[in-house]
């Protein structure tokens, strides 16, 4: 053990756990000698080339304190839009404050370390069966790093045949009050004809600058359908590396609703593979960025098999000197006939020193298909908004007008009015921070 701990990456050298199943500790290993082999990414790779996450490599993190003295969740954004709530704070389950009682039976959502351990072994078995399994971390340094450290997290299982009619809330909090890292761990598995409504939840309990590197394993069972929010509204000097990864079984139906509002260096990876004929995936998603804040989307959608639909739309809100990049893939591969795959990105920039790579890429293999894509980047257009001013409003009310007609294309497709809502609230907020911004100017 001493000999490898030379060869490991310093992040990964010492302080990783050790205990659990012996799976799960050679789990660990892999992510540990993997990492220390890929190292941080750095531009030069094709993945971030526009990313560059010196500030992360170069910052003092210490791993993220246990003991804090745990956060008044109620105090913090996004927490009222769920019926049932599971908290994870510092990346350690936290019973005292998460709200789970009433769940249908039959229904598990609390500890991944709990679920690890065997509390139920219906649950250890679960959880060895899938975790690890689909977040590939060959390639992927961050998903290595993760699953270096992989201990607890958040556990959720949804069985066969069950309807769970009220959102569940999985609510990931940084309170760091110092420079520290830790690493939020998610595993949800839908079983066959199951239906949820999930909110993934990251926000920052103190104004510090802390490092989440999260990492998010979706199992979509037979016909099953998951409506899916990832909500990252981190504090301004955070940083936040978070990767989902989604598997659809045939005739599944998984949508995902990403909204980034906040955070210093954001990147977002979703890959979804659509391993079943008939089965259905949608991603979407908006970002807002302001100042000098960086937001990097990259979503891939693989369809592995015939008659698969997917659907795509970013829409991103730039402002300031922040900057933004989306690469969106879609890969059809050779026996998946008969695909429709749909791919829309789109950019407003708010000023001038505002700025958005974007690259949408089709890898096609098969000949029967429809695959579109369409990327428009641009400013408000001068003709509408004197078109309102005509019409009595203000120059700032015209604006907020036409960006939240923009917007709105992806806030209207959240089916969670309370979400919606508070989504709705802090658009108008950042947008009010940007024009005092450029007033100050």
């Amino acid at each position: 053990m001493a000999q490898l701990a030379e060869k490991l990456h310093p992040w990964v050298a010492d302080g990783r756990p050790v205990s659990g199943p012996r799976w799960l500790q050679d789990l660990r290993e892999r992510g540990a000698t993997t990492f220390s082999s890929l190292g941080f990414p750095t531009v030069r790779d094709e993945e971030w080339r526009f990313t560059n996450v010196a500030p992360i490599t170069a910052g003092e993190f210490g791993p993220a304190s246990t003991d804090a003295a745990p956060p008044s969740v109620d105090d913090l954004p996004y927490t009222t839009a769920a019926a049932f709530r599971l908290v994870v704070v510092n990346g350690r389950f936290a019973p005292a404050l998460s709200r789970l009682s009433g769940l249908p039976r039959g229904m598990h959502a609390g500890s991944l370390a709990g679920a690890i351990n065997g509390e139920l072994q219906a649950d250890s078995e679960m959880v060895q069966r899938y975790l690890g399994q689909l977040a590939d971390f060959s390639s992927r340094a961050f998903v290595a790093l993760n699953t270096a450290y992989v201990e607890d997290g958040a556990y959720v299982h949804v069985p066969d045949g069950l309807v769970l009619d009220k959102p569940l809330q999985v609510l990931f909090v940084s309170s760091a009050t110092e420079p520290a890292v830790s690493y939020p761990r998610c595993l949800i598995v839908l079983g066959e004809r199951s239906q949820a409504r999930i909110i993934e939840t990251y926000v920052g309990a103190a104004e510090a600058s802390y490092f989440a590197n999260a990492v998010t394993e979706v199992f979509v069972g037979e016909s099953a359908v998951l409506d899916h929010y990832k909500v990252q509204h981190e504090n301004g000097d955070a940083f936040h590396v978070g990767s989902m990864h989604v598997h659809a079984a045939r005739s599944a139906n998984f949508s995902s609703h990403s909204f980034s509002l906040g955070g210093k260096l954001v990147r977002n990876d979703a890959l979804a593979t659509l391993d079943g004929e008939g089965a259905e995936v949608t991603l979407n998603g908006l970002y807002l960025a302001d100042g000098d804040r960086l937001v990097d989307n990259h979503t891939t959608i693989d369809h592995a098999r015939p008659h698969c639909p997917s659907h795509e739309i970013y829409k991103g809100i730039l402002g300031g000197r922040a900057r933004a990049v989306f690469n969106g893939k879609i890969i059809v591969r050779q026996d998946a006939q008969k695909t429709d795959a749909k791919q829309t990105n789109r950019a407003l920039l708010l000023s001038d020193g505002a700025l958005i790579n974007t690259k949408p890429q089709l890898e096609i293999f098969a000949d029967d298909v429809k695959c579109t894509h369409g990327a428009a980047i641009g400013q408000l257009d001068d003709d509408a908004i004197f078109y309102l001013r005509a019409r009595g409003l203000t120059f700032f009310e015209a604006r907020d007008m036409l960006i939240h007609a923009f917007a709105g294309d992806i806030l209207d497709r959240v089916k969670i009015e309370s979400l919606k809502t508070a989504l709705e609230s802090e658009l108008y907020a950042q947008l009010a921070r940007d024009l005092a911004e450029a007033d100050a100017k």
